[in-house]
């Protein structure tokens, strides 16, 4: 299932969509740092990273990456062919409550530095919500993919969850602000309880480009991991607000509250061949090439 820019469309605010976020801070605020404690649900949700997708939704191959593609401007990537892995990624909610944002537009109207507008795909993206990392293990060098931001909505059923199995829907829309063309787009972002926010391979920024074309180092031939973190800790610098205080990792914060931080990575392995081609190395091997680029 391909997530589409094109779901986002008009919803009436709920009243609780900000409640997880109400006594939020400006990130660049001089105030004290402190941890805020939701307060909206009984329960708390608790995101993961679903490792068997990715183990099954990769392929290194050569592509042909347009000028036009919104990954290749975010991404600083110079057009023409290159070498890329792609993947996918999946981040259910596990956990016994909804994980709750609401209307972008009401984030930013408040200051709070959560969301940022991201004109090539033309709607709100939450700015740390995963981070894409492929490490070499033998020197521990990082690469960091093309991706620059996510709109988080249901995407698919995570049928694994232990829970209900007739929960709702209820996050459809990325949200976006008025126009000189355009009236503005109520978002209602989030992540229900017993779903999944899913970015399929397909999608712009879901590859690391391996030649150099991004200004990175060329990715040699060899063995590599591939490492997903949903919902990163993260240490506040000067002015930086720990919205969430991770409770076994003294000085670590989390943008978004959940019941359990322990289980937020998935890693796999991966071998990257020398000349994989354009039919490529891999899960997803044979797949058509990409002429035009799917945006989240």
């Amino acid at each position: 299932m391909i997530k589409r820019a094109t779901i986002c469309f008009a919803l009436t605010l709920l009243a609780a969509g900000l409640a997880l976020f109400s006594q939020a801070v400006p990130r660049n605020s001089s105030a004290a740092i402190t941890a805020k404690a939701p307060t909206a649900q009984a329960g708390l949700p608790d995101l993961i990273v679903d490792q068997k997708r990715l183990l099954q939704n990769w392929v290194v191959r050569v592509e042909n990456l347009k000028a036009g593609f919104c990954s290749v401007e975010e991404g600083g990537i110079t057009p023409g062919d290159h070498t890329l892995i792609r993947f996918t990624v999946s981040t259910p909610n596990i956990g016994d409550a909804d994980l709750v944002l609401g209307d972008p537009n009401a984030h930013v109207a408040a200051g709070d530095g959560l969301y940022e507008f991201a004109t090539c795909h033309q709607h709100y993206h939450f700015k740390h919500y995963t981070l894409y990392e492929l490490i070499d293990p033998r020197t521990g060098h990082v690469w960091r993919a093309a991706k620059r931001g996510f709109c988080m909505i249901d995407v698919e059923k995570y049928q694994p969850y232990p829970g209900p199995a007739n929960n709702d829907r209820n996050y459809l829309s990325c949200g976006a602000p008025a126009t000189a063309t355009s009236p503005m787009i109520v978002g209602n972002q989030g992540i229900s309880k017993g779903w999944a926010d899913t970015y399929v391979w397909k999608l712009g920024g879901q590859y690391f480009v391996l030649d150099g074309g991004d200004g990175q180092p060329v990715v040699p031939p060899g063995n590599y991991t591939i490492r997903i973190t949903v919902n990163p800790g993260f240490v506040p610098g000067p002015g930086e607000i720990c919205r969430y205080a991770d409770p076994n990792h003294p000085g670590v914060c989390h943008q978004l509250p959940e019941s359990n931080y322990e289980n937020n990575v998935s890693e796999i392995s991966i071998n990257i061949p020398d000349h994989p081609g354009k039919q490529g190395v891999g899960p997803l091997k044979n797949q058509p090439q990409i002429t035009s680029e799917p945006i989240d």
